[in-house]
């Protein structure tokens, strides 16, 4: 390949400046080695859409990048039926560009013939997945590289079941990007041409509606605080510099939450997050100046949504001191709440993905509801909401451990907003009757065992990372012990095969798709994974153990246990993956 050459094709065809001027300096340069990255490969599309540090090139985000993955969208999009009359919805968050890639976005669609539901300023991206099927659109494409570095930016498409896509939908909108002339212009209509129209009001209400009625009693005196009860609970909230703080404190205030603090310095949306080194609440130090705020005013609870608002992250005062909810205690939760608080039924299930805590498991077993476990990726759970509706089932929850949450179906991803709400509902009766959230997770563990879940992250970069990651998971599919820090494997799970595989050599198959993750089941109910990050250059490892709670001892003393226990277990995972 001659990257000069094909560095001037790009730029003669680069609507934008900024990007133009960058690949001259490059050119002009002779700097090969950052053209190869550029160049060397495209933003794979899939069903995450695309995602990537913004700069010029096809290896970049961009608006020639933008422009032609909407080209392609739109090319699939034909041959949905009545796709012209439903339209398609278009949002974006606050980062870099985003408001001019989802300004190329609706010109191209529009171009194409299609209609276009432009959500006007900022939006959390559940609202675009809601919009979708509250209108009855062919789809939806959010601007968002929700809670990635800075320097980065994304396209994420739903289709009309509201949901991300999944295979082969991803596929066949790559081969149709594929498909397009790259010397051939992509047609672009004007902002103001009439197939593009803003939503009015009429849909935040609609959200807010949907969002409020999971805090409003399902029958007289079946859950939920009074206003009382929510007014004296105390919250600090911070949207991370994103986009969720109006909708996040309307629905707040609206259920009767009237003491809601926010971070003052968070507040505001800044595409370059200045506050914090990573805007993506799992990363510690990420709720420091919330923390900072609640430990001065005596709050009760620290509500976080990271920038795009589909996930929720929460801290409790725990003994003079702030404790980070995990995923998997937000999702195992609320969870229990709904299931005990909510409209009841037979016809209930909650689900969440096999990297997440199998507590989920026993709490459906102890309520009588289905429970399902899908791959990783909100688009498998919002799957199976689908199926169970299908079904005449009712799902009333999923959860995934990196801090996402749907609660119901009225928004079939993640929604950071409506967990924030349900889970301030759950603190708010618990401060009334005395207790809090942590008692609440310790009457978990009473019932159902402790369940210890850490997640770890390998950050790997440069061009050995692919041959780093693939050699780890093939040690561990290939070469896997017979025990980690003295307790036996009893099987061990090649999702990239489909296959279980027992200490006895006996094979089953999984009842999940193909991926690329391995998991070992320990003899004393301990699961040890790996996977590649499918966003990020990351291999990540998902370490659970489970220990029983004795009737009379505390449960500190068994997550003492549990903790000595996964991390002489994780070391030896690590260790047999070569890493």
């Amino acid at each position: 390949m001659n990257l000069r050459a094909e560095a001037q094709r790009w730029m003669a065809a680069d609507p934008d400046p900024d990007t133009r001027a960058e690949l001259q300096a490059l050119v002009e340069a002779g700097d090969d080695s950052a053209l190869a990255q550029r160049f060397g490969a495209r933003l794979a599309f899939g069903t995450a859409g695309i995602r990537g540090p913004l700069g010029a090139g096809p290896g970049r985000m961009n608006r020639l990048v933008v422009r032609r993955v909407t080209a392609g969208l739109a090319a699939r999009l034909a041959a949905e039926p009545e796709v012209a009359a439903r339209g398609i919805v278009v949002g974006h968050d606050a980062r870099h560009k985003s408001l001019q890639f989802a300004q190329d976005t609706a010109g191209v669609l529009a171009a194409a013939g299609l209609r276009v539901h432009r959500i006007p300023g900022l939006a959390p991206t559940p609202l675009v997945a809601f919009a979708v099927r509250h209108l009855g659109a062919a789809a939806g494409v959010q601007i968002t590289a929700s809670h990635n570095p800075a320097a980065d930016n994304g396209y994420k498409v739903y289709w009309s079941d509201g949901a991300q896509i999944s295979p082969p939908l991803d596929a066949e909108i790559s081969a149709a990007i594929d498909a397009l002339d790259p010397d051939e212009a992509v047609p672009v209509a004007a902002a103001d041409d009439g197939g593009i129209a803003d939503l009015q009001a009429g849909l935040i209400d609609a959200y807010r509606d949907a969002a409020l009625a999971l805090v409003s009693p399902a029958q007289p005196g079946s859950r939920a605080p009074q206003r009382q009860a929510r007014a004296a609970l105390r919250i600090v909230y911070t949207p991370l510099h994103g986009v969720a703080a109006p909708l996040a404190c309307q629905l707040l205030e609206q259920a009767g939450f009237s003491d809601v603090q926010v971070v003052a310095e968070q507040v505001q949306p800044d595409p370059d997050f200045p506050t914090v080194a990573f805007p993506n609440p799992e990363i510690p130090g990420a709720l420091d100046l919330a923390m900072a705020l609640a430990g001065s005013t005596g709050a009760d609870l620290i509500l976080a949504n990271d920038p795009d608002g589909d996930r929720i992250a929460a801290a409790v005062p725990v003994e003079g001191r702030w404790q980070t909810l995990t995923g998997d205690d937000i999702g195992c939760l609320l969870a229990e709440w709904l299931l005990s608080h909510g409209e009841q039924g037979p016809d209930r299930a909650v689900a969440t993905t096999v990297v997440s805590s199998q507590l989920l498991r026993r709490i459906a077993e102890a309520h009588g509801v289905g429970y399902a476990e899908t791959l990783t990726g909100f688009k498998w759970l919002a799957k199976a909401a689908l199926q169970a509706n299908a079904a005449g089932g009712r799902m009333v929850l999923a959860y995934e451990q990196a801090l996402g949450v749907m609660c119901g179906t009225a928004v079939l991803d993640k929604d950071g907003l409506s967990a924030a709400l349900v889970l301030a509902d759950m603190a708010a009766t618990l401060k009334a009757e005395g207790r809090g959230l942590p008692t609440a997770l310790d009457d978990l563990a009473r019932r159902h065992g402790l369940h210890l879940t850490e997640g770890r992250s390998l950050r790997l970069e440069g061009p050995q990372a692919d041959m780093i990651t693939t050699a780890a998971l093939l040690r561990l599919r290939k070469d896997a012990p017979a025990q980690l820090a003295g307790v036996a494997v009893t099987s061990v799970a090649d999702h990239a095969a489909g296959t279980r595989t027992g200490h006895d050599g006996s094979v089953q198959a999984l009842p999940t798709p193909a991926t690329d993750l391995v998991a070992l089941t320990l003899a004393d109910g301990s699961r040890l994974q790996a996977r590649p990050s499918g966003t990020e250059p990351l291999l990540k490892f998902y370490l659970e153990t489970v220990e029983p709670v004795a009737p009379d001892e505390p449960v500190a003393a068994a997550r003492t246990r549990a903790k000595t226990r996964l991390d002489a277990q994780a070391d030896a995972f690590l260790a047999a993956a070569g890493v």
